[in-house]
């Protein structure tokens, strides 16, 4: 039931025709999962935290940076170098004393996955890499918990729920997924600041409807949306029965970045070659990035002169009888660095560093 307090803050709620004291009340018992708490996540929390969501998870392992500020709405400056996870939970509550809110400071992975969506009513997806989701689409199949899809790039936003009563998954969407060179992320394609806070907006929107039983969720659907022209497209999805037989996780980043083991390395590991002096270091990122921060030493070859026409004299001087590292920011591009440096240049022991330059800070 409701408190005195709870019903003077919710009475908008309250007032209104269709969802009134019965759809507060699940909210109150209602838990979310909000997975990243950056572009898409902050906004999403934030209207979770006011509409009185009662348990509140933030899974994020980042912390915050100043780039982050442009559109992750929760945090300010005061906030750089901290806990993305934390911060939240800390703005969170000042926001709504009325809630629980967990701070989860780590990475959604296969050792914690189904405990923490087992936990929850509803996923809130708000991961900016493949692998990420896939992971949740599957967890979310095996303990049998909706979730709510974003996903923003440039100027494009994209909304679905998957996994609702036997509707489509996300594998019925994407059943695999594009390769890394095709798959870019917001450090790397940019995006309009305001872009994930409609996006983020509308998938905490749809989270309300699924644990407050109102309305229709976008099961079955794909919105698609345009910042620019403004442009709403509804694509309709079935649902596959292939895409639901999932009896285990698949391994960490595999599923979704289509990285081998063998093509990538740990930053970690990286450390420990360049402690030993026998290492080729190459950043493919572009100008901008490169000044802002690098590893030290290390050659720049931005990932676009790799296509070009005399891209074996832009390589000339790298060895392929010692090791190379290619990294850029997350670890996308330098894959496909990789992939074209073995492929078509015959640096068979080339590698990718794993999470690029986000992972490399981590371990300082």
């Amino acid at each position: 039931m409701l408190t005195a307090e709870e019903i003077a803050r919710y009475q908008r709620h309250l007032a209104l025709h269709g969802f009134g004291l019965a759809a507060q009340e699940k909210l109150k018992a209602g838990k979310v999962l909000v997975v990243g708490a950056g572009g898409l996540g902050c906004p999403a929390l934030l209207y979770l935290a006011a509409a009185g969501v009662g348990r509140i998870l933030v899974v994020d392992s980042d912390r915050v940076e100043s780039s982050n500020l442009q559109r992750q709405v929760l945090y300010t400056e005061e906030d750089i170098g901290q806990s993305k996870a934390e911060a939240a939970a800390r703005r969170l509550h000042a926001l709504n004393s009325l809630i629980d809110v967990v701070a989860v400071a780590d990475r959604l992975g296969r050792d914690n996955a189904l405990d923490l969506i087992r936990a929850s009513d509803v996923v809130i997806d708000g991961s900016d890499n493949f692998a990420t989701r896939y992971l949740v689409n599957d967890a979310c199949v095996m303990v049998d918990r909706p979730f709510v899809y974003g996903a923003i790039q440039g100027f494009d936003g994209q909304l679905s729920v998957f996994n609702w009563r036997g509707g489509p998954t996300y594998r019925c969407l994407f059943p695999s997924p594009p390769p890394a060179e095709l798959a870019p992320n917001c450090a790397q394609a940019g995006v309009l600041g305001v872009l994930p806070g409609i996006v983020g907006t509308w998938q905490a929107g749809e989270a309300i409807k699924i644990l407050a039983g109102v309305g229709e969720p976008l099961s079955g659907k794909l919105l698609l949306w345009n910042a620019l022209t403004m442009n709403v497209q509804s694509v309709r999805l079935a649902a596959d029965p292939k895409s639901r037989p999932i009896c285990e996780l698949p391994a960490d980043g595999d599923s979704a970045t289509c990285s081998s083991a063998s093509l990538e390395i740990e930053a970690s590991e990286l450390r420990s070659l360049m402690g030993m002096g026998d290492v080729q270091l190459l950043d493919v990122r572009e100008d901008w990035e490169r000044a802002a921060d690098a590893i030290v030493p290390s050659r720049h070859i931005p990932l676009g002169q790799f296509d070009q026409p005399l891209a074996e004299d832009v390589l000339e001087g790298l060895r392929a009888d010692r090791p190379i590292i290619v990294y850029c920011a997350a670890g996308v591009r330098s894959l496909h660095a990789v992939t074209i440096l073995r492929e078509r240049f015959g640096f068979h022991g080339a590698r990718s560093l794993r999470g690029g330059m986000h992972a490399w800070r981590a371990t300082d």
